[in-house]
């Protein structure tokens, strides 16, 4: 394993400790419980908290901040956090207007965040983020996984909180945003997890593991590389077949990077995919391509495909400040 590690059990600790350091004024962390939170409590808006485990950055910490969540809760490496983490976390960012999760659909982080919810002494609510179309169920989750599409969430939902959306509100946005949003990728390799200190699995270096999740989870199949035109072919037709667009909609294309790939790779994705969107009648009037949900070092990509109306093209154009987004 090669790794910039002093020790395995303070990589968390150290990790965000750098986040919050590099981006001063923005961000502060606590510990003990451990959250990322704005460096300013926000006032007269719904608090925005998302979590998560280590090493999917700049996914949560990455969008803390104006526009985005308030705070975020990390765990060790693919390892839900507790609900003492999110509770703390709630207690130092409500402003009296409500509590706002936003839960990937993985088995820990559900679990968790509904006994944070169960005990937390203001009003909440949640919005579960399923955008996974590779498959309904793995031994990580119980139905859909929550991936990429989580980005388009939390942007949207933190822009109508910026603006003073109701607690309701702002999960009505976070549902529809979800259901019109769907994701799916592949991966050439896997990735080493430092507890693990060896890879997830094992790929030929011929393979591609087409539909893996964001841990290394295996997904629909495992075939050989192919052109990238094709691999898009596959990742799109399981992304359509699941939205069901019709002809002339507008939407907002994601490439994701999960790590490992270079950007030159994820931009010539993007070329190949909106090529194929545009042949099948669709828009994508709005655009994200980079590295924001990502599984460590592994080499792969995916595609996340969100349906627009005027009011979701609105809130994703919002101004936002945060460690990873800013516009």
């Amino acid at each position: 394993m090669k790794k910039f590690i002093n020790d395995i059990d303070s990589v968390m600790r150290e990790s965000l400790s750098g986040l919050v350091e590099a981006h001063p004024g923005l961000l502060r962390v606590e510990f003990e419980p451990t959250f990322v939170a704005r460096a300013e409590r926000a006032s007269k808006k719904v608090a925005l908290l998302s979590g998560g485990g280590s090493g999917h950055e700049p996914l949560h910490a990455g969008f803390v901040g104006r526009g985005m969540l308030d705070a975020a809760c990390a765990g060790q490496v693919f390892t839900s956090p507790t609900p003492d983490q999110m509770l703390a976390a709630a207690a130092a960012t409500h402003s009296d207007r409500g509590v706002l999760f936003i839960v990937k659909n993985y088995s820990g982080d559900l679990m968790n965040f509904q006994i944070a919810s169960e005990m937390l002494d203001l009003e909440n609510a949640t919005v579960l983020v399923n955008d996974d179309v590779a498959v309904e169920n793995s031994k990580h989750t119980t139905g859909r996984r929550g991936v990429a599409g989580t980005l388009m969430v939390e942007k949207m939902v933190g822009a109508a909180a910026e603006a003073g959306a109701a607690l309701l509100e702002c999960k009505a946005v976070g549902d529809r945003v979800n259901a019109a949003t769907a994701s799916m990728g592949v991966a050439f390799t896997s990735c080493t997890v430092p507890a693990a200190g060896r890879t997830t699995f094992d790929i030929d270096a011929d393979e591609m593991e087409v539909g893996v999740g964001i841990h290394g989870e295996p997904g629909r199949r495992r075939e050989k590389i192919k052109p990238a035109g094709l691999i898009v072919d596959d990742l799109l037709g399981a992304i359509l077949a699941d939205l069901k667009p019709e002809s002339g909609r507008e939407v907002l294309l994601h490439v994701n990077g999960f790590g490992g790939t270079p950007l030159m790779e994820l931009y010539l994705l993007y070329h190949c995919a909106a090529e194929r969107l545009r042949a099948q009648g669709l828009n994508p009037v709005r655009s994200l391509v980079g590295n924001y949900t990502t599984a460590l070092e592994m080499a792969g990509a995916s595609l996340t495909v969100t349906l627009l109306d005027d009011e979701m093209k609105t809130l994703w154009d919002a101004p936002v400040h945060t460690a990873a987004l800013r516009w």
